[in-house]
């Protein structure tokens, strides 16, 4: 790849996650919304603010283009799906308490980035990669033997995300108008539920306050543009080099959670975090040689 490209890909994912990183913040000022009513907002949401977006940016013949290949298009439904289970795991985890659990989830996505590259993309295994993911297999193998929990949420958006990663990869679409079919094959299911179905007390939009009903329209933008710096730069970059910047939003996540939200690091979570860090600093110390080998080269 060129080095603009390069340049590119590497801006879109810290921008990328740096937002994912303090979304918690939103999501709390939410809690007295049901988490499934806040992923149909998403839902909703997201999908009029790319409308409007591709329309302003005159995109609809990418679209079309698209819409033509069947196959891609119905690609994106299960990236949809995928996408819109992560969501709801990650929306239920950040206001049941459960944001560390979250951010190890998101401290494994990089490592099991590696594996997937492997498995699916052809993408070779240096020893340090290696020995990185079998570290963090240790980390979640203790948890399971020594204090008999497995960490279900951490493992369910660790493998949907990296899921999601390389579906964007193989469909190799254009980020707008990939979140824009995506948005659209879940619009029909989040109305009827939202419409339809969910009766709670924030469920009527007309019974609400307004700056409650700002907050879940901002959940299209919230959602959107980070979603949108991912998916182009895992256009631009190895799936394996997204992942090294993945720790960025784990970390503010994890500072956020014990600092600002009062939640425990209980011994289980502290044997396998350690093992997590620790193998992500092996994969940042692979990460940085490889590169000062690539340069001398």
């Amino acid at each position: 790849m060129d080095a603009q490209q390069t340049r590119q890909g590497i801006f879109f994912a810290l921008g990328a996650y740096f937002i994912w990183g303090i979304a918690p913040i939103y999501f709390k000022l939410l809690q007295q919304v049901p988490p499934a009513e806040i992923m149909t907002h998403r839902v909703i949401w997201s999908a009029l603010f790319m409308l409007l977006l591709i329309s302003a940016s005159r995109s609809w013949p990418q679209v079309r283009a698209i819409v033509r290949q069947p196959t891609k298009v119905l690609l994106l439904a299960v990236s949809a799906v995928t996408i819109g289970g992560n969501w709801l795991l990650f929306i239920w985890s950040v206001n049941n308490h459960h944001m560390l659990e979250a951010s190890l989830g998101y401290f494994i996505n990089p490592l099991l980035n590696v594996v997937v590259g492997m498995l699916f993309l052809g993408e070779r295994f240096r020893r340090l990669q290696w020995l990185a993911v079998v570290l963090a297999a240790c980390g979640v193998m203790v948890q399971l033997w020594k204090f008999g929990s497995v960490p279900i949420i951490a493992l369910g958006l660790a493998l949907s995300f990296s899921f999601y990663g390389l579906l964007r990869k193989k469909i190799a679409v254009d980020a707008q108008t990939g979140m824009l079919i995506e948005t659209l094959w879940l619009l029909p299911m989040a109305s009827l539920y939202l419409f339809g179905i969910a009766d709670s007390s924030t469920s009527h939009l007309g019974d609400n306050a307004a700056s409650l009903n700002l907050l879940l329209i901002a959940a299209g933008i919230i959602t959107t543009i980070p979603l949108m710096l991912f998916a182009a730069a895992c256009t631009r970059l190895r799936l394996s080099t997204v992942g090294f910047f993945q720790y960025l939003g784990p970390t503010l996540m994890f500072l956020l959670a014990v600092l600002f939200y009062g939640e425990q690091l209980t011994q289980d979570k502290v044997v396998t975090f350690s093992f997590i860090w620790l193998a992500l600093a092996l994969f940042i110390f692979d990460a940085l040689r490889n590169l000062r080998r690539a340069r001398k080269a």
